[in-house]
């Protein structure tokens, strides 16, 4: 009688690496391009982490042979908002170039806005003198881009089209995956919200699961959107964001049930209810006389930047739906601690947050570059790059940075969440002040833009 046929096992064939990143995802993908680092480029850690070999362990069998992205495919309703100062992480790594060769859309101006005709702001590159305040770019051309940084560099990585299960660590190794890829030295998971990883290690999260859904999804206009646009309504901000090819990106936050809702209703209902949220619904438009045309903000307007006097504008209107309406729910987890002895987290391992701000991709692409430099640190001083001590570097860099730009964005999400007349007002005055008030303004374009100074001017 016929046995029946074992799955091979490669475990015994398989060599040693000094690093296993568990999750090729965008921020994963990101730590295997600091690591690798590119000649000429300004990546300090590139002499240092160039030599070591790393496993890159994902379930998704495409990334060994690379993802095929053209210009002519349609638009994916996942995308990224990039700020400046990631921007400059990618550029030193050699991946931006690639991102430039697909569909982007660089951004000079943002609007921001609510419901009550009183909130209002605009945002200008020019305010702090950058070129512009971000780059929106598809989640799959982020990927193709870092996934072609590093298969076109001669840094030594492997891929294994695996998914994790189990995780042993020992003294001097840590064995994971269910082939059981033994790494030298630590793992780093970029597994996501929901990490294997940080399951199997023990680390602790705190966190919790907010009343809302976003939806997201793809439009395309007449002529191209140059503007990033935000309005702030009862069940949640709408974000309209430019992609380029007369493309922008919607991500609505609303109630569980709303979104179901309208992911289900005909195109046209809900373009209508899309071009309705960026107008006159909901409320009315901010005037120049709402609060005073900021005269009580006069005492501290300084000297003015270029967008306080610029009028309130209309978004463009949505005429078609480009891409499938996607729903997922939102939620606050942060990892007790990031780093173990050989494991540590970055990315949505170690933080998950609000969308409203866009920040998450980029505080994941901070971790990877703050890692790389401290495991080029450790070798630099022929530590062992897996001990306890020299990962909490990172995580003495990374987590206050984390953890402010997560109470902000949940403070405005709380903030939002109150519909009370004079609550509505300060809020409102708060919104108006971040207008008027020029240093105050500068700080908070600074910040978003990945700079890590707090928004504060006194």
């Amino acid at each position: 009688m016929q046995e029946p046929e074992k799955k091979p096992t490669i475990s015994k064939i398989i060599p040693e690496y000094d690093i296993a990143i568990v999750g090729g995802g965008m921020v994963g993908m990101s730590l295997a391009c600091f690591l690798g680092g590119r000649e000429g480029g300004g990546n300090a850690s590139m002499p240092m982490t160039k030599q070591l070999s790393v496993a890159i362990i994902d379930s998704n069998p495409a990334l060994g042979s690379g993802l095929s992205i053209k210009k002519e495919d349609p638009p994916d309703p996942r995308v990224s908002t990039v700020t400046p100062a990631s921007i400059s992480f990618l550029k030193d790594a050699g991946a931006w170039t690639y991102v430039e060769q697909n569909r982007h859309a660089y951004f000079k101006k943002m609007q921001v806005w609510d419901y009550t005709g009183f909130g209002y702001a605009r945002y200008d590159a020019k305010d702090v003198n950058k070129d512009f305040l971000g780059c929106v770019a598809e989640n799959k051309v982020l990927h193709s881009a870092l996934l072609s940084c590093v298969k076109d560099s001669d840094f030594k990585t492997t891929f294994y089209p695996s998914r994790l299960t189990s995780m042993t660590l020992n003294t001097n190794s840590i064995s994971t995956v269910e082939e059981n890829i033994p790494s030298k030295e630590p793992s780093s998971a970029k597994d996501g919200g929901k990490s294997r990883v940080r399951e199997l290690a023990g680390f602790k999260t705190t966190g919790w699961n907010y009343s809302q859904n976003a939806i997201i999804c793809t439009v395309e206009h007449t002529s191209d959107n140059h503007c990033a646009w935000q309005r702030f309504l009862p069940n949640g901000p709408i974000a309209l964001l430019p992609m380029g090819d007369k493309f922008s990106n919607i991500v609505w936050t609303m109630s569980p049930a709303e979104s179901n809702d309208r992911k289900s209703i005909t195109e046209e209902m809900f373009l209508k209810d899309v071009n309705s949220a960026l107008d006159y619904g909901y409320g009315p438009h901010p005037t120049s006389s709402s609060l005073g045309n900021g005269d009580m903000f006069s005492w501290l307007k300084m000297d003015a930047t270029l967008s306080a006097n610029e009028f309130f504008e209309i978004p463009p209107k949505a005429i078609r739906l480009a891409s499938e309406r996607m729903v997922f729910p939102l939620s606050l987890r942060h990892a007790n601690s990031y780093a173990s002895k050989r494991v540590v987290l970055i990315g949505d391992a170690a933080h998950t947050i609000h969308p409203l701000a866009g920040q998450g991709v980029n505080l994941g692409f901070g971790d990877a570059f703050s890692l790389s430099k401290v495991i080029a640190e450790g070798i630099a001083l022929g530590s062992d790059i897996g001990e306890v001590n020299l990962l909490r570097k990172y995580e003495a860099e990374r987590k206050p940075a984390n953890i402010t730009m997560m109470a902000i964005l949940d403070g405005f999400q709380k903030a939002y969440s109150i519909d009370f007349g004079p609550f509505n007002f300060l809020r409102a005055a708060a919104f108006n002040g971040a207008n008027y008030i020029s240093p105050l303004k500068r700080s908070i374009i600074s910040y978003a833009s990945g700079e890590n100074k707090l928004p504060i001017f006194f």
